[in-house]
């Protein structure tokens, strides 16, 4: 019996690949798939993440993020409004959180050591790892949705089949079908090798927009008048009105949170560390925005379709195949349109959620969990937390927006401080992976105690709010207070960390003055030694030369 425990135990080992070539067993703080990302994979230009995030946000999630406000009384121009500016807010916090990413190329668990400490750090990749499970489970929802229209339009007798779910649910019978269907497909597809998908996302993007397009005409051509669909006035006003668009503005810049706090992941692949810049600050809130046009201006042509604003561009297909609209032709529409849905939605949740999702989960463990079994271990939980009571409806979908938003905001805040204004952009990176006690970021037994007070501080004004969005009844002042929670709760960890380390200064952290960023962060890993560049002003240049008062030579 121990023999057979034993084996099973050596089997989940993960083996890191050592300059040699062999092989020896991964520890707890490291594995090849969390070190910096070598040289040769450093690919992506200003270009590239400009495009990414074109790929990135053709999804069907998008299109309906901005039509909520829409749903909630503000006119279609007033919801792409809001959403654009706290989407651009989100832009610039992504370009300046992720700078230890874009600069040492290290994912952001890794990055977490340095704030939470080397242990500490696995409380904020696990809130990270959480938020993409929940959100790879919230697309698979949507792609159930996009293939219960798909089948649907081929096969009418699917929605005869009796209905035991519930009101509760986002899903009927057959649309729970769909939802174990696509998951599957979702699941074959993760055993490709994501650099073997680039060709597929590439044809995902043009497969989205041809049908959103297509989409579009189709519901302006049903709704008689162009002119009014687009003009449509905002349902609520006065006082009540301004508190819409500053919820909806806030929840633009919440809803992205995930992406500000893990950040360091996406731009650890820059060729340049300035490279990052204009796709993080200019084409990810434009991008966002060109969707979300397509979004409202589908959700306004439904108001003239059928009497009242559909949120969910889904139901508003299956809609269009309802009692007599159940024509051929209207069959066909919707059975292209959602399988161009069902084939994007797949790549979303895979670049999304579960690559975020492998990363964090491998960090947690990464002696026994490489990226790809993080995959799956995000595919199965996905499932396991019925993601399907999580758009039952646009106000459920609005709470789940802004729920979590008070623990990754406490997070990005003190990630942002200590990197800036404490650090000055300095890592020490070959310590960022060891457990030693003498290593800079072993704070106390591994634990940054100071960050952690910080953040319970940060998250505990939003925290009635928080619960009230779960169901607590709550006030409606502390109600309107938690639709600024994310900047609350960012401004609050910033100073706080800050001011916190000036009263009482952490001998982890260097007493430096001036910026001490090094130009560019160039490493070749042995396992032994790490060059880091240290001099700002000639760090590639020197690096290439091989100076050696320029590199400093640490041993792990």
């Amino acid at each position: 019996m121990a023999s057979i425990v034993n084996k099973a135990h050596n089997r989940l080992l993960v083996q890191k690949q050592l300059p040699d070539g062999t092989t020896q067993p991964a520890d707890f703080l490291d594995n090849d798939s969390i070190r910096p990302t070598p040289v040769k994979d450093r690919t992506w230009t200003s270009i590239t993440y400009s495009a990414f995030w074109f790929a990135a946000t053709a999804n069907v999630s998008n299109l309906y993020s901005a039509s909520t406000g829409q749903s909630a009384g503000l006119s279609m121009w007033e919801a792409l409004g809001c959403s654009l500016g706290g989407q651009l807010l989100a832009g610039f916090l992504m370009a300046l959180n992720g700078r230890a990413g874009a600069l040492y190329r290290i994912p952001f668990p890794v990055a977490c050591r340095a704030s939470f400490g080397t242990w500490g750090a696995l409380w904020p990749t696990f809130n990270r790892a959480i938020m993409s499970i929940v959100w790879n489970g919230v697309t698979s929802v949507q792609g159930a949705q996009c293939l219960y229209v798909f089948l649907h339009a081929i096969f009418p007798s699917i929605a005869n089949i009796p209905d035991i779910m519930g009101t509760k649910s986002a899903l009927n019978s057959a649309q729970m079908l769909c939802f174990f269907l696509y998951w599957l497909i979702n699941c074959a597809f993760l055993f490709i090798p994501v650099p073997r998908m680039k060709k597929l996302v590439h044809v995902k993007v043009g497969v989205f927009f041809g049908a959103t397009i297509a989409f579009v005409a189709w519901t302006l051509s049903l709704s008689g008048s162009v002119r009014k669909t687009l003009s449509e006035p905002s349902t609520v006003s006065g006082s009540e009105k301004s508190w819409m668009i500053l919820k909806f503005f806030f929840l633009g810049l919440a809803s992205c949170g995930t992406f500000i706090t893990n950040a360091a992941d996406l731009q650890r692949y820059a060729t340049k560390p300035n490279d990052v810049i204009a796709g993080q600050v200019f084409s990810f809130p434009l991008s966002n925005f060109l969707v979300g046009v397509f979004g409202n201006v589908i959700a306004a042509a439904s108001k003239s379709i059928f009497g009242e604003v559909v949120w969910n561009p889904l139901i508003t297909l299956d809609m269009l195949m309802e009692g007599d609209r159940y024509t051929a032709a209207n069959r066909a529409g919707c059975a292209l349109i959602s399988f161009a849905y069902v084939y994007s939605t797949v790549f979303s949740a895979i670049f999304e959620n579960s690559i975020p999702a492998g990363n964090d989960i491998a960090s947690l463990m990464p002696k026994y969990i490489t990226v790809k079994r993080g995959f799956f271990i995000c595919a199965v939980m996905s499932y396991a937390i019925c993601p399907w009571y999580l758009l039952s409806s646009a106000s459920v979908f609005i709470n789940f927006l802004s729920s979590y938003q008070i623990f990754l905001s406490a997070i990005t805040g003190i990630l942002i401080c200590d990197y800036y204004l404490l650090r000055r952009g300095l890592f020490d990176i070959p310590m960022l992976y060891s457990g030693h006690k003498a290593s800079t970021y072993h704070f106390f037994h591994g634990f940054n105690l100071r960050a952690f007070a910080v953040y319970l501080i940060a998250v505990a004004p939003n925290f009635y709010g928080f619960l009230s969005q779960m169901g607590v009844k709550a006030p409606l002042g502390v109600q309107r207070f938690y639709y600024v929670a994310y900047p609350v709760g960012l401004f609050i960890a910033f100073g706080g960390y800050w001011l916190l380390n000036m009263l009482f200064p952490n001998d982890g952290i260097p007493k430096v003055s001036g910026w001490q960023e090094p130009k560019d962060f160039i490493e070749d890993h042995d396992d032994t030694f790490v060059d880091v560049v240290v001099n700002s002003s000639e760090a590639s240049s020197d690096q290439e030369k091989g100076n050696p008062e320029d590199v400093i030579m640490k041993k792990y």
